[in-house]
């Protein structure tokens, strides 16, 4: 089976092409084309629904036919095509959820609608040998949620962000420091040369019987130490805050991972989104998953971020499931 995903949920308008062996369900990502609008949005130090929206219509039919050539294929060849219609930004979702609808109905495929978190999940299934039920943290810009994955298309959010998301707080904090937009990967380097212990940061793990985050305190917490240490014409050690900031979100976010293996017993999790990209973040989570004699599945670096081979792999399981879209279908920012 040959399906073509198209992703276009914030600030990257992705094409994909996978082809499945439905006997084994195994998968072969044939191409995955990526446009960033990072340039764009770097100077208004994040991204700009409006500008994303018009960035998406004008590259989406050109990188879609060149996922086609570098795949070696034709709308022919294609099975079904698959979109991601939920949750992000709705002008975002709406320019690929139109184009995807034409190309469908111009070509008379199937159309796959797909939810963007579990796409991101999804990208574990490419080069990891598991299977649902499992326990999935999806970490990224705008999202940060544990999710019961009972099957691959049944998912029940048990814990989430009740404020902002994980990687909104490194890339908020991060521009306070000067650092350009996106701000995470900067983080993530910064944290490596400073010292874990120099500051102390409030949880973001809710007290409580509960699964859930909030980013909010710790991320006013961070922005108030740098604005009274400028106050007060005191250094500021960019690498420190960087480190504090990085072990308090790895410890906040383990808290809640531990509470919830104990409340599902599931004995495998799966880290996906953007923030999974974090190194630190993978080896908290590494050495949490050696400890609690889990398998852990982390997608590779080149599936962390937003692409389509997440939603073209989702997609099969969406399809196989019998979710095929009408014509009516419609983007949904916040399902």
């Amino acid at each position: 089976m040959l399906i073509l995903a198209i992703e276009s949920s914030c600030d990257e308008t992705a094409a994909a092409v996978a082809f499945i062996d439905d006997l084994n369900e195994k998968f072969e990502i044939r191409s995955s084309i990526i446009a960033s609008q990072i340039d764009i949005h770097a100077l208004y130090g994040g991204v700009v629904p409006e500008i994303a929206s018009r960035a998406h219509a004008e590259a989406l039919s050109k990188i879609t036919y060149e996922a086609l050539e570098k795949a070696e294929v034709t709308m022919k060849d294609i099975d079904a095509i698959a979109v991601t219609y939920a949750p992000g930004l709705i002008g975002a979702l709406l320019t690929g959820v139109n184009f995807a609808k034409g190309l469908a109905f111009a070509n008379n495929k199937p159309l796959i609608p797909v939810n963007h978190i579990k796409g991101h999940i999804a990208a574990s299934y490419v080069e990891n040998n598991i299977r649902p039920p499992f326990l999935a943290l999806a970490a990224s810009g705008g999202h940060t949620s544990i999710i019961n994955v009972r099957s691959y298309t049944d998912f029940e959010t048990i814990g989430r962000t009740r404020d902002d998301a994980v990687g909104e707080c490194f890339d908020k904090i991060a521009r306070v420091m000067g650092i350009p937009y996106p701000g995470g990967a900067e983080m993530d380097r910064l944290a490596s040369k400073g010292n874990k212990k120099a500051i102390k940061f409030p949880s973001a793990a809710v007290s409580g019987d509960n699964l859930d985050y909030s980013f909010s305190g710790l991320k006013t917490a961070a922005i108030n130490y740098l604005h009274n240490a400028e106050q007060k014409n005191e250094p500021i050690c960019r690498e420190d805050v960087a480190a504090s900031l990085t072990k308090t979100i790895v410890d906040s976010v383990i808290t809640k991972l531990e509470l919830a293996i104990e409340k599902t017993g599931y004995d495998t999790l799966v880290m996906a989104g953007g923030v999974a990209a974090n190194s630190h973040l993978r080896q908290g989570l590494k050495e949490f998953a050696e400890r609690n004699n889990l398998t852990l599945a982390i997608p590779s670096l080149k599936f962390c971020g937003d692409n389509a081979a997440m939603i073209a792999v989702q997609g099969y399981y969406e399809f196989k499931n019998g979710n095929i879209a009408k014509t009516d279908l419609n983007a949904v920012a916040r399902p």
